[in-house]
């Protein structure tokens, strides 16, 4: 993953934010160094419009017989052929600098957004899961398509306004202070009151910027939370509320608009009310004190000082994107300075026989002083088939999150053949276990490629088809349309329940793991569904060392042993027979479950 490049903590946020945003330019300078070239001829040329009225004007008199002086190649030339050409050399000149700008700004800017997103994809990445706890994918994704854009409008569109416009104030306030030096310090008697106007519309920009890339995560939250739940709102005539829900975020999102709209608009006729009442005056002083200057000097001088607006309104705009990206910037870079998923463990193995020990282990979730687990101690032989039982909440599934490290426990071991897992590599460590959940996720791809996902892609298309087989999924396989190469859908939409169940166990089967963590696995399948899985199930646990977390207990009766929990503590261990025996935890859930399974009778 690409490191964001910092700029010093002693300077100012705003400047420091920009500087670090700049240092993403750097692999760019050289089309950068081209396009700041472009902008300089642009610019250049601005002057030079305003120079040819100086001979213009001056030779209405007598056209025929004016000449240009001290123009290089011109020199000498009779103005009535001489201005012609002149205006259009200075339109090509014009032309090739604008060209050269804006070509090279963009391949600038292109390759700015690229490597952004690029940044911000491979830190979600790594990020730990607790980051995802805490943020809704519809504000990570708004980060990674809308900031980005604002960004970018900052770290190089912004550029090219300030540099362009920039250099063509310089070149014409360098031209008016040649021309009359006097007059032009006059002129820029109003710059000051310029600066403290800009000051205070940044501040405002800024502000307003912030609040509408909140408004735009939150459209794209109920945006994306509406199509996964599609089926919901569906089947509960939701419509009315999501479409209410929406309108609303939208409606909330306009309003921020307007309100960085209405402070643009009230600001540029601010300043230019400003700009041309300085016009004015210098119009007023002109006219009075022109001394012995031509008529050409007076309207050279006039023109310029005209072109000089436009620019300057350009370059006070600019500030609303520079505030909008460096609002976007803020929320970027606090994602990317996120602490990646801590991983100081050097203990890589090839293969692990499969030992499972937690000794003392004590858990609560970042942010919170309950213990979801509390003082678990128990240990899974190679091999052995283990299940973990109890009440939704007791801490099943936060248990099997510990041991492939999704989470960092507060006290006690997690030890995989004597090694605490902490001291494995992630990668290593996750290398040797192979999870099967209720939710399974499965991608808008092949289903040979959903199978042999990851690591495992590029296995041979033989191990795929038996692993599908193993996982008895080559049933259904083999009736669709195009058989493993048959795209499955975002999230395997077109597939059922059962069939995406038994997907995921080839997955794991292909893997080959010695630690297999099935976490609830089937407690969303009809009965039939179960039955293949079930059977697939057997299959894969073969040779493993297995924890399951299950809800149905007709699923685990075979289980080496049985552990009951509730409140995050292991209250019963035993064998199915046994524990029934016992008549406590969890034969009162056995006996529960087995009344409603049962089917009712007839009246």
């Amino acid at each position: 993953m690409q490191a964001a490049p910092q700029a010093p903590d002693t300077l100012p946020n705003s400047l420091r934010i920009y500087l670090r945003l700049l240092g993403y330019v750097r692999p760019y300078i050289g089309h950068f160094a081209i396009s700041l070239l472009g902008y300089m001829i642009f610019a250049s040329a601005q002057p030079m419009l305003a120079g040819i009225m100086k001979y213009f004007v001056d030779g209405l008199a007598d056209p025929a017989d004016a000449v240009l002086r001290d123009i290089p190649l011109l020199d000498g030339v009779q103005l009535i052929y001489g201005v012609p050409v002149m205006l259009v050399v200075i339109a090509a000149w014009q032309g090739l600098g604008s060209f050269l700008g804006n070509y090279y700004l963009s391949r600038v800017s292109l390759g700015l957004v690229h490597d952004l997103r690029r940044a911000l994809f491979d830190s979600l990445l790594h990020l730990p899961n607790r980051y995802f706890d805490q943020h809704s994918s519809g504000h990570l994704i708004s980060r990674i398509t809308y900031n980005v854009t604002m960004v970018t409008s900052a770290a190089t569109d912004a550029i090219k306004t300030v540099v362009r416009e920039g250099l063509t104030v310089i070149f014409l306030l360098a031209f008016l202070l040649w021309m009359n030096w006097k007059l032009t310090l006059v002129m820029l008697a109003i710059l000051p009151v310029i600066g403290v106007m800009v000051g205070s519309a940044n501040r405002k920009f800024r502000k307003q910027s912030r609040k509408i890339q909140v408004a735009m995560g939150d459209l794209t939250h109920v945006a994306a939370e509406t199509i996964q739940g599609y089926r919901v709102v569906r089947s509960f005539g939701g419509e009315d509320y999501e479409s209410a829900r929406f309108r609303e975020a939208s409606a909330d999102n306009m309003r921020k608009q307007l309100r960085m709209v209405k402070t643009g608009a009230t600001f540029t006729p601010s300043l230019q009310l400003v700009t041309y009442t300085a016009m004015a005056t210098l119009l007023f002083l002109v006219l009075l004190l022109r001394g012995d200057a031509s008529a050409g000097d007076l309207v050279a001088y006039i023109t310029a000082a005209g072109l000089l607006p436009k620019p300057i309104r350009q370059l006070s705009e600019v500030s609303a994107n520079i505030q909008k990206g460096l609002a976007g910037a803020e929320s970027i870079f606090a994602q990317l300075d996120e602490t990646p998923e801590t991983d100081r463990g050097t203990v890589e193995r090839p293969r692990v026989d499969g030992r499972i020990e937690v000794r003392g282990l004590r858990f609560a979730y970042p942010g919170s002083d309950k213990a979801v687990l509390d003082g678990l101690d128990f240990s899974i032989a190679p091999g052995q088939m283990v299940a973990v039982v109890g009440r939704s909440g007791s801490g099943k599934s936060t248990l099997a999150s510990l041991i492939p490290r999704f989470y960092h426990h507060d006290e006690g071991q997690i030890l995989v053949d004597g090694v605490d897992v902490e001291d494995y590599t992630l990668r290593n460590l996750r290398r040797h276990i192979a999870l099967v959940t209720q939710q399974v996720t499965l991608f808008n791809d092949t289903i040979a490629n959903n199978i042999a996902y990851g690591d495992l892609a590029g296995a041979p298309r033989a191990d795929i088809e038996r692993a599908a087989e193993a996982a008895y999924a080559s049933e259904f396989i083999d009736r669709l349309p195009q058989g493993f190469d048959t795209l499955v859908g975002e999230n395997g939409v077109l597939l059922s329940g059962g069939q995406r169940q038994r997907l995921a166990i080839a997955r794991a089967i292909l893997k080959d793991a010695p630690v297999l963590i099935l976490d609830e696995a089937t407690s969303a399948l009809d009965t039939e569904s179960e039955r293949h899985i079930q059977a697939a199930l057997d299959h894969v646990m073969e040779g493993r060392t297995t924890l399951v977390i299950a809800h149905r207990l007709s699923t685990i009766e075979k289980a080496d042993l049985i552990m009951v929990m509730d409140h995050g503590r292991i209250v019963e261990r035993g064998t199915h027979a046994e524990l029934l025996a016992a008549g406590g935890h969890y034969a009162r859930l056995h006996a529960m479950q087995f009344r409603e399974d049962s089917p009712t009778p007839n009246p």
